[in-house]
């Protein structure tokens, strides 16, 4: 899959495509290996907030332009952040770490991410942050934050251990060690490891298929997942009922129906 590099700003940028109903999401800063800074967290807020809000779209695509996905934050620019903890991302957007940030909004669409190369601290927290992750076999992670006086606050000490238990979240959260795509898969980190170069096509391959599914049920489904591991079983299973017959009320339902009396692929609208 090729998609065409354009120049970024010094301070880096964020590059958004629409393909189909697909929103790419690209970060662009390779000269300085996707090296955080304000303006790229601010704009990738703003991508994130515009696959929620335009309906044509439905799953958006996280991937990085360069060799790698992100050597993390640029330290020098983003210091003073950090020791006044003054925001990045202005309040009331989609917040990408999707953690439930007091004052700004939780991504409703599935993110599909595609990493590579290095993948260090707030690259490995967005991945989690997404739903599914296709990581290519060179890819070399680290949350490394504890060699900085740093603690990680974009979700790792959350994420970590949900999907490695804690011992494995311990292990690479208190030693800030470097480990690989195979480490990462055992520790569910991210859910494919495929051959460098190929992360991309895999990524668009399971974020089309996403595309082709009911919108409304694949929103459905997604935040029931998160309400169970957030708040619990009951709060999930309360929602069954009333989000099912919200659904069965839906043209899509009656497309669906239909498309299964037809013997042929549905066409779902959204609606």
């Amino acid at each position: 899959m090729h998609i065409e590099n354009p120049s970024p700003p010094p301070e880096g940028c964020i590059h958004c495509e629409v393909r189909g109903h697909v929103l790419l999401i690209g970060i662009n800063r390779p000269a300085k290996r996707n090296g955080w800074t304000p303006a790229m967290f601010r704009q990738l807020a703003e991508a994130y907030t515009r696959l929620d809000d335009e309906p044509g779209l439905r799953v958006g695509l996280l991937h990085a332009f360069g060799s790698h996905f992100t050597a993390g934050l640029d330290l020098p620019v983003m210091a003073e952040f950090l020791r006044t903890g003054q925001k990045v991302i202005p309040q009331g957007l989609v917040e990408p770490h999707d953690y439930g940030l007091t004052g700004y909004r939780r991504r409703a669409k599935p993110m599909v991410a595609a990493v590579k190369g290095i993948c260090f601290t707030v690259g490995i927290e967005l991945m989690l942050g997404a739903d599914i992750v296709v990581a290519a076999d060179d890819c070399r992670f680290a949350q490394m934050e504890v060699q900085r006086c740093i603690m990680p606050t974009g979700g790792a000490t959350l994420r970590m251990a949900e999907r490695a238990g804690v011992g494995n979240a311990m292990l690479h959260l208190l030693t800030g060690d470097e480990f690989d795509s195979a480490e990462a898969l055992r520790c569910n980190f991210v859910q494919k490891v495929v051959p460098a170069g190929r992360e991309l096509d895999e990524a668009w391959r399971i974020a089309e298929r996403i595309s082709l599914q009911a919108p409304q049920a694949v929103v459905a489904t997604r935040l029931n997942v998160l309400k169970a591991i957030e708040l619990g079983q009951a709060a999930a299973v309360a929602d069954f009922i009333p989000v099912q017959q919200r659904l069965a009320n839906s043209e899509d339902a009656a497309e669906g129906v239909r498309s299964f009396i037809e013997k042929r692929p549905a066409r779902f609208t959204g609606k």
